[in-house]
């Protein structure tokens, strides 16, 4: 808790708004995509959908492949508690829509469903883009495919095992808009997925990293991903590190509040 505290101080001291950056590109997606309103009819979705979550109770076994949880403290959980404590925020929903609105997004790779709060997300910023979701724990995965069914999210292929498995194949000859990394939150497993998934890229691929300030092999992950040749432009927001390949752009590193 203290290295949280102590991070998002520095982080605070670090961070700018749209005022203090100077590229034009950034400063038109936090102007116009960040600092911007949700539609209020994709609102009420995501909140139906967390409404939904919380009034699950049912406790399942939950298998961790990554890094393991901070707060539970074994396996048995409740699908309300993993959604409150372990799923993505409601800031973090609505500005996951509101990415894949701005940049018009069609294909998307997740790695790591969880119980799909932050797939349902993507699904509602664009119902015709294509979502390909990764999920290690069958039982989690249960869970998930059962919300996307229950609210007509069709666009969404959940896909069912051991990362090291299941994306070598997802990835192979395939390009990606967009890549969401929330499976594992481990360095050498971040770099790895990270090295992999590169070869999926296109001049206007966006890569989202959940949690860089998770722990220190977090941070020293990000900071290796950020000074990758390949990668131009950086978006720190604290709990996502966003990642662009533009050619075009020359590389910087931006620390945002949003």
């Amino acid at each position: 808790m203290l290295f949280k505290i102590k991070s998002f101080i520095l982080f605070l001291f670090k961070s700018t708004n749209q005022h203090g950056v100077h590229s034009p590109f950034v400063y038109n997606l936090v102007t116009n995509c960040f600092y911007k309103k949700t539609p209020i009819p994709k609102i009420k979705l995501t909140h139906n959908i967390k409404k939904w979550l919380s009034n699950n109770h049912e406790i399942i076994t939950v298998s961790d492949f990554g890094s393991g949880s901070k707060v539970f403290k074994n396996n048995q959980r409740k699908v309300s508690d993993i959604s409150k404590i372990a799923g993505i925020s409601s800031k973090k929903s609505l500005l996951l829509i509101r990415i894949i609105e701005y940049f018009k997004i069609e294909t998307i790779l997740e790695i790591g469903t969880s119980v799909g709060l932050g797939t349902a997300s993507m699904s509602i910023g664009n119902s015709k883009a294509t979502i390909k979701t990764l999920e290690g724990c069958k039982n989690t995965a249960i869970v998930a495919q059962k919300l996307f069914d229950t609210f007509n999210l069709e666009n969404i292929l959940l896909i069912i095992g051991n990362f090291s498995d299941t994306l070598p194949s997802v990835l192979e000859n395939k390009q990606f808009d967009l890549i969401y990394f929330d499976g594992n939150h481990q360095k050498d497993a971040t770099l790895n997925y990270f090295e992999l998934c590169l070869k999926t890229v296109h001049n206007n691929s966006i890569f989202i990293f959940d949690d860089i300030n998770w722990s220190v092999e977090m941070q020293e992950a990000w900071l290796k991903i950020k000074n990758h040749p390949k990668v131009t432009v950086t978006i720190d927001t604290y709990f996502w590190g966003i990642v662009f390949f533009r050619k075009e752009q020359e590389k910087e590193h931006f620390t945002i509040r949003v």
